[in-house]
């Protein structure tokens, strides 16, 4: 499997300690409430309750939606799907861009590039498949929503997809093509959803995918029976219809994502992302990595060709001292 973030066991086994900060996912520190699932959400078998649909387009824009096991469960499925329906395709993945993606186009038979943001436009004519994560995981970059729409259309043209992953876009709702996902027309749109990132409940592992009717009937019967558990389907409905959460949290990460960005930058950082997440590119990544580890704050390496550092959010004051502290000492190096 892939290396991901939140891996702290692993921090633990090879450092020690107890007491750390884990710096290295995108999620919200401060996750949604999440209530206790009734009696009948253990008992039974996971039956798709409507209303999470109702309150998933609500509050995503979109106007239909297929509710899956995290966007993991689609980013997976997705290829094999493509395979059986059309055949090989030529597959363009942004990069650097989250991992999974290239890691599953490229496991079913498909010609598979990796293409920087900016060659995206070249790239679409000769493309059956287009994946863009917006904003991108790890470094922030965003693509205007006319232009993806306008990619949209040019591959759709020739029966192509767009494959655009907003697991990051509760806090950029302005970048969003999840209203244009499965409305009338030619366009080979596929927009993936989490409630993971912003509403802090990863554990839940569920997401969204917004297509055409068919498409969505297609990956349903491909993901099978049963695929989201009814304690997580009750407590989306929560959290995707506490209107009052989800203002106060916007809030709070601008806050806090203005201050990371703030303390990055006293400290010779020039980083780039969203609220929930910091990256940039780090000459001495592995050092860095090494340093922050030592004094148990646990931070996303990427040696690859993101080759750089992610730092997600602290949880309390006495995290964001550590975490200066820590960068004090960096810069005294």
């Amino acid at each position: 499997m892939l290396e991901h973030g939140g891996n702290l066991r692993a921090a633990q086994q090879r450092y020690g300690g107890t007491d750390w900060i884990d710096l290295s996912t995108g999620i919200n520190p401060h996750g949604y409430p999440a209530p206790a699932p009734t009696p009948d959400a253990w008992h039974r078998l996971p039956e798709r309750d409507p209303e999470l649909l109702r309150a998933a387009c609500a509050y995503y824009g979109a106007p239909h939606l297929l509710p899956v096991a995290g966007t993991q469960a689609a980013i997976q499925a997705l290829p094999r799907l493509r395979a059986e329906l059309a055949g090989p395709a030529r597959v363009t993945v942004s990069a650097p861009s989250y991992a999974e993606h290239a890691h599953h186009w490229g496991r079913h038979g498909h010609v598979m590039h990796q293409v920087a943001y900016d060659a995206l436009d070249d790239a679409v004519d000769g493309s059956d498949v287009v994946v863009v994560i917006n904003p991108n995981n790890p470094t922030g970059a965003t693509v205007a929503p006319a232009r993806l729409l306008h990619w949209a259309e040019r591959l759709a043209a020739r029966g192509g997809w767009l494959v655009v992953d907003e697991a990051f876009g509760d806090t950029a709702r302005a970048l969003s093509v999840a209203a244009h996902a499965g409305r009338p027309g030619p366009l080979g749109l596929i927009v993936l959803r989490s409630v993971g990132k912003f509403f802090g409940l990863a554990g839940l592992r569920l997401g969204f995918v917004g297509a055409d009717t068919a498409l969505l009937t297609a990956l349903d019967d491909l993901l099978g029976p049963w695929a989201v558990s009814a304690p997580a389907q009750e407590i989306a409905i929560a959290a995707l219809r506490d209107h009052g959460w989800q203002q106060a949290t916007q809030t709070r990460l601008a806050r806090d994502g203005a201050r990371m960005h703030a303390l990055l930058a006293h400290y010779g950082i020039d980083a780039h992302g969203t609220p929930l997440f910091h990256w940039w590119a780090e000459p001495r990544a592995e050092a860095f990595h090494e340093h922050m580890a030592r004094r148990a704050i646990w931070v996303r390496l990427f040696p690859g060709a993101a080759r750089g550092i992610r730092v997600g959010l602290p949880g309390n004051e006495s995290a964001w001292r550590r975490i200066e502290q820590a960068l004090r000492e960096w810069n005294d190096t």
